[in-house]
């Protein structure tokens, strides 16, 4: 979980600003990267969607002594230029973007992808969960003038079937394949585009899908590290390609699961 761990402080991210899209609660990914993203110096904007989830993050914001909070809502253009002018007013340009929005709907969440996936559905999926990426990063990348870095969060289900995953990991195959265009098309401006492959951990997303939690001991018993998957694994990755250190790493999907994703076949016990 993310609050039982302490976030490594230094300098790699001093001087440099951004925006963390995505953040829930205390267990939330986008709140795991904000705190290793702070602890190295970095000033970051959040972005948060009705007054319920602005009174549940205003803590945890003021908690490392941040309070550039903006309403936005990826469905809206309206509500996204407001908040991308606020940031341009506040500071003029910006060094990074995470991106860490997705959605589909609980009932779409389980049994049959194709018996269970409507075409409202489907759309609402790809809206929240792929094309906010693609919005984020052309107005981020306006406010880039001196290059940067975008990071966003897809998991495994966009490359190989999971139970229930369903809708939800056909989008984040189309958020992949946006990953890789996105870093061809801002390459060029010295803007850096990567995705994070996270493995299963203790969420509001994972608690969403239907035997999620099950998908966490499965995780755990058949990675090569059997162990799961780390808050500061993946906040560490997330410094690493935001940061100076990430130079020349464009396009990527790195994955942060205890090499879950390399595993064809679990250890079988002897006969």
């Amino acid at each position: 979980m993310a609050d039982d761990w302490t976030p490594p402080s230094g300098d790699l991210m001093k001087g440099k600003r951004g925006i963390v899209m995505g953040v829930a609660n205390q267990n939330s990914i986008a709140w795991g990267i904000a705190r290793q993203l702070a602890a190295q110096g970095a000033e970051i904007a959040f972005t948060y969607q009705g007054e319920n989830l602005e009174r549940r993050v205003r803590p945890l914001v003021e908690s490392i002594g941040m309070d550039f909070m903006i309403p936005a809502d990826v469905t809206d253009d309206a509500s996204m230029d407001a908040a991308f002018d606020a940031v341009k007013d506040k500071w003029g340009k910006i060094d990074f973007l995470v991106h860490s929005i997705a959605f589909a709907g609980k009932d779409e969440l389980q049994g049959s992808m194709v018996a269970n996936t409507t075409r409202e559905g489907f759309r609402r999926a790809m809206d929240i969960s792929v094309y906010s990426f693609i919005d984020c990063a052309r107005r981020a990348s306006e406010i880039m003038p001196d290059g940067g870095a975008m990071i966003c969060m897809t998991y495994l289900g966009a490359e190989r079937t999971v139970p229930s995953y369903n809708v939800m990991g056909v989008a984040k195959a189309a958020l992949e394949a946006a990953t890789r265009y996105a870093a061809r098309d801002l390459g060029p401006q010295g803007i850096r585009v990567n995705a994070i492959s996270a493995g299963a951990m203790r969420t509001l997303s994972l608690a969403g899908i239907r035997g999620g939690k099950s998908l966490m001991g499965t995780g755990r018993d058949w990675s090569l590290l059997k162990e799961d998957t780390r808050m500061e694994g993946v906040a560490g990755a997330a410094l690493y390609l935001l940061s100076d250190l990430g130079h020349s790493v464009a396009g990527e999907v790195h994955h942060v699961d205890a090499g879950f994703h390399v595993v064809g076949v679990p250890d079988l016990p002897e006969d």
